[in-house]
C-alpha cells in the first residue's frame, strides 16, 4: 500500500482505480465487456434460464448449494433437456453446501449424461486428496458456450442460500432473500472459464474434451472487468487485497453491502481512515440473518466504525445476502466473497471488479433502494446499549475464524 501511495497520484478517478486494480491482482483487466446487473433471485433465475435455453455447445455450472426443491428441479430438468439435445453439461457442487440434497438428485443428472463433480466430499472415503472440512467451494458461476456468464451470491435454491444445518422445510421461504448477481458477455468470460477448469482439474473430474470451451470472444460493451478468483493459501488473499486497496484509494464514496461482515483490523482501519479523510462511507448489513452468531459478531465492530464517521445501516425488510460495493461511482464489485474469515481464508470464491461509470451508476441506484429498506444505526443510541450484548459480541469474536 505504501508503494502504491507513492505511485498513484490524484489523477482522474477512473485512471486512479485502473492503476490500483492492475497493481494488486494478477488477473488480467479485460476491456470490451457488457455487464448487466441482476437484483434478486427472480431476475437472476430468469437470466440463467434464458442463457441455458440459448446454449448450443456446452454449459458449465458451479454452485455452493443446489437444492432438491422446486427451483433445483427446474434447473435439473432444463440441464437434462440441454444434455439430451447434445449440449455438454458439466456441474460442480459443494459437498457441505449441498449436504441436504439427496444423492439421487445428482445421480439422475449423471444418468442423463451430465458430468457431475462433488467438491471435497464430506465422506473421507470418497475424498481424492487430503481430507479436510473447512475448504469449501463457495462460488456461484454459470457459463454457456464460453461467451456468456452469470456470477454473484445466488445459489440454486428457493431461498437463494442458507445454512446447510438449518434449512426451512416450507415450500416458500418465510422471508425474502436480497441478493445480487451480474451477467457478463465479452473477453472476461474466458477468465471465469479458466477458474471453472482449474477447480475441475483440482477435484480430478473426468476429462472434458470435444467442446469449444474457449471461443474467440469479441468486444460486447465498454466495461473493464477483472475476474478475481481465490483458493486457500496465498492466492486467497487477493480478494482481501483488492477490497482494501479500493477502500484505501477511495476519494469520494464507498457504498458497500455484505451479508457476513466480520472484518479484520486492516479492513476496519481502511474504512475508518476513509471516513476520517472525508469519504462518504456507507455500509448496509443484515438486520436479519440465517446465522444468529454472525449477526451479533458483526455488531462488535460498530462502535469503532461509527465513532470514525462510517454510516452503518441494517437491512430491515429482507435477509440480506448480497456481497457488493461501489466506490467513487466508477469501481464496482459483485461476487460471492463475504467480509469474513471463512471467505477470505478457507473458501474458493469469485468476484468481478468492474470499472465503468454507467454500471457504477446502476449499482448506486440499487444501493439507494437498499438504503430505503434499511434502518440507520446512530452512535448516540448505540453507545448507550446494555452491557450484556456488548459482552456477547466480544465473546463471539473470539471465534471469528469459524463464523
Amino acid at each position: 500500500m505504501e508503494r502504491l501511495k507513492n505511485s498513484v497520484g490524484p489523477t482522474d478517478i477512473l485512471e486512479r482505480h485502473l492503476t490500483v486494480v492492475e497493481s494488486v491482482t494478477d488477473s488480467p483487466l479485460t476491456k470490451g465487456n457488457n455487464v448487466v446487473l441482476l437484483a434478486d433471485g427472480e431476475a437472476t433465475y430468469t437470466a440463467m434460464f434464458k442463457v441455458l435455453e440459448n446454449a448450443t455447445d456446452h454449459v458449465n455450472l458451479e454452485s455452493y448449494i443446489i437444492e432438491d426443491d422446486e427451483v433445483g428441479r427446474e434447473f435439473a430438468d432444463l440441464l437434462l433437456k440441454k444434455q439430451a439435445e447434445g449440449v455438454q453439461v458439466n456441474l460442480i457442487y459443494d459437498s457441505l453446501g449441498s449436504m441436504n440434497t439427496p444423492a439421487a438428485f445428482f445421480q439422475r443428472l449423471r444418468d442423463g449424461g451430465i458430468q457431475v463433480v462433488e467438491f471435497n466430499p464430506l465422506n473421507p472415503l470418497e475424498f481424492k486428496g487430503t481430507w479436510g472440512l473447512t475448504h469449501r467451494d463457495h462460488r456461484k458461476i454459470l457459463i454457456a458456450d464460453g461467451n456468456v456468464a452469470i456470477l454473484g451470491g445466488i445459489n440454486i435454491s428457493e431461498v437463494y442460500s442458507s445454512s446447510p444445518f438449518r434449512r426451512e422445510k416450507t415450500e416458500k421461504a418465510p422471508i425474502h432473500w436480497r441478493d445480487t448477481d451480474i451477467q457478463i458477455e465479452g473477453p472476461a468470460v474466458s477468465e471465469l472459464q479458466k477458474l471453472f477448469f482449474a477447480t475441475w482439474l483440482q477435484q480430478k473430474g473426468p476429462e472434458l474434451s470435444g467442446q469449444n470451451y474457449f471461443p474467440e470472444l469479441k468486444e460486447a460493451g465498454s466495461a473493464l472487468v477483472s475476474v478475481v478468483g481465490s483458493t486457500p493459501g496465498e492466492t486467497n488473499r487477493i480478494p482481501f487485497i483488492v477490497y482494501v486497496s479500493a477502500i484505501t484509494f477511495a476519494a469520494h464514496s464507498i457504498h458497500m453491502t455484505n451479508s457476513y461482515f466480520i472484518p479484520d483490523d486492516q479492513i476496519v482501519k481502511a474504512l475508518t481512515d476513509a471516513a476520517e479523510r472525508g469519504v462518504d462511507v456507507k455500509i448496509i448489513l443484515p438486520g436479519i440473518s440465517d446465522s444468529w452468531l454472525a449477526l451479533h459478531a458483526q455488531r462488535h465492530h460498530y462502535s469503532v466504525l461509527l465513532k470514525s464517521g462510517v454510516k452503518i445501516y441494517e437491512h430491515a425488510t429482507s435477509l440480506l445476502h448480497a456481497k457488493t460495493a461501489v466506490i467513487d461511482q466508477v469501481w464496482s464489485t459483485v461476487g460471492s466473497t463475504n467480509m469474513d474469515f471463512l471467505s477470505l481464508l478457507n473458501n474458493d470464491e469469485v468476484n468481478a471488479v468492474i470499472l465503468n461509470r454507467e454500471f457504477a451508476n446502476e449499482m448506486e441506484k440499487m444501493f439507494v433502494g437498499d438504503l430505503e429498506n434499511s434502518s440507520q444505526i446512530h452512535w448516540r443510541e448505540w453507545k448507550k446499549r446494555p452491557l450484556f450484548p456488548r459482552v456477547r459480541e466480544w465473546f463471539l469474536n473470539l471465534f471469528v475464524q469459524w463464523l
